[in-house]
């Protein structure tokens, strides 16, 4: 028969010495006394020491040196971008040799991780300032002219010179399509980005599938697909507007990706905290999400701008080209910075080429302004508040104390004055 015995009877028959003995096996974690067991250098995760700094200086001046010796007079091998090459082998050979003589493996693999990562780091920006300069430096002949930003093309050929005409109608151009395109783009990318993130389903696969499909479409397919659609059935002329749907249809799939990332990125405790407040879904969306997430939602729209202005297959097919201001969307031609550029290059002149740069820089210009607005209007992170916002914070929060003393005050008199009962002789 079995023996049933409970908790209580089980714990009277426990020895109090075996207790003991049992607690003194237990292993515990104790806190070290001051100065015993010794700890070891801490390891530097970021920066760098003079050692490290020593280490890649020598790598690179030698690396060099090698290069060169091979280059010069070693082999017949010519070229820039060979000499380059070797120099950065024999300098991430070099390096990690350097620093396997003081360090161990996991160091030395640490190091040529983090100079790979500086590395694509810096050639990434070096190959965009080689870019900016080159397109700068070709197209001073026609920027240093005050001209070139205040004239139309209307009065100049391809063999005047420099201090003849210029792009201003292609600069005006170019803002009211980008214009139209981010009043069309804006609203719908988020909305459907909200909709694929809030509301979810068979349907919202669906879309996610098609958005994500059209970030690969060709832009020649865009323009072709508003020439056919609106141009030949609808306005029956390039304009400016059918430039700016075609820029659309560019400019929506990015911005809906990477809006819809950005929106997964929002934490889910801020809308259970708003649903445990009484908000409603679109409230919540409105008030929580959207705030949290606008420095990211004004990251998408800049991705999204950066693939729209600088298209020209789809402009090529819908705007036209005109060599005058044309200020009206909706009724002829109206021509961009990057279609200006392509009809400025397209002549053999030194002329017109030295304008295709200068428009290319004024391009370049153009965006760079763009993206800092966009920083400025949302690049502000979650919560934190403009000077003018704190201070209307502040009168907010002083008001409120004010009319708070005021009812508590109020309340106080009324209690004083209240004639005494029975229940409440006093």
């Amino acid at each position: 028969m079995v023996s049933l015995t409970t908790t209580a009877e089980r714990e009277e028959h426990v020895d109090p010495v075996d207790a003991l003995e049992e607690y003194d096996r237990v292993p515990r974690t104790v806190t070290p006394a001051r100065g015993v067991g010794e700890i070891g250098p801490r390891r530097q995760v970021r920066g760098a020491t003079v050692e490290d700094r020593f280490n890649v200086i020598g790598a690179a001046v030698a690396a060099a040196a090698v290069a060169t010796l091979l280059f010069g007079w070693l082999t017949p091998m010519t070229g820039i971008i060979g000499w380059v090459v070797v120099t950065f082998l024999c300098f991430i050979g070099l390096y990690a040799f350097l620093v396997r003589l003081r360090a161990g493996r996991l160091q030395v693999a640490d190091r040529l991780m983090t100079t790979l990562l500086f590395s694509a780091g810096g050639l990434l920006i070096a190959a965009l300032a080689f870019v900016v300069v080159y397109t700068v430096v070709r197209g001073i002949p026609a920027i240093s002219h005050l001209n070139f930003f205040v004239e139309t093309m209307r009065l100049a050929g391809p063999l005047d010179p420099l201090d003849m005409g210029g792009i201003a109608h292609a600069i005006v151009g170019t803002l009211i399509q980008i214009g139209i395109a981010l009043a069309i783009t804006i609203p719908l990318g988020i909305a459907t980005a909200v909709f694929l993130n809030e509301i979810g389903g068979r349907f919202a696969r669906f879309v996610r599938t098609i958005s994500d499909a059209m970030t690969a479409l060709p832009s020649i397919v865009a323009g072709l697909f508003i020439y056919s659609a609106v141009i030949t059935l609808i306005t029956r002329e390039r304009s400016g507007f059918a430039a700016a749907l075609a820029i659309s249809v560019m400019m929506l799939p990015i911005i809906i990706r990477a809006s819809d990332v950005v929106l997964r990125l929002v934490a889910g405790n801020l809308r259970e905290a708003a649903y445990a407040l009484g908000a409603s879904r679109w409230r919540m969306v409105w008030h929580v999400v959207l705030p949290t997430a606008r420095s990211g939602l004004v990251t998408a729209v800049i991705l999204g701008t950066a693939r729209g202005v600088g298209e020209t297959s789809p402009v090529l097919l819908t705007s036209g080209v005109t060599a005058e201001m044309n200020l009206n969307p909706f009724s002829g031609p109206m021509i961009s910075l990057p279609l200006q550029v392509f009809d400025f290059v397209k002549s053999p002149e030194p002329n017109m080429i030295a304008r295709g740069f200068g428009t290319a820089a004024t391009l370049i210009l153009v965006v760079l302004i763009l993206f800092a607005l966009a920083r400025v209007i949302g690049g502000r992170a979650p919560g934190l508040l403009s000077p003018r916002q704190r201070r209307a914070a502040s009168a907010a929060s002083l008001r409120d104390l004010q009319r708070i003393a005021e009812r508590h005050r109020a309340a106080e008199a009324r209690s004083t004055d209240i004639p005494p009962t029975k229940e409440n002789p006093s």
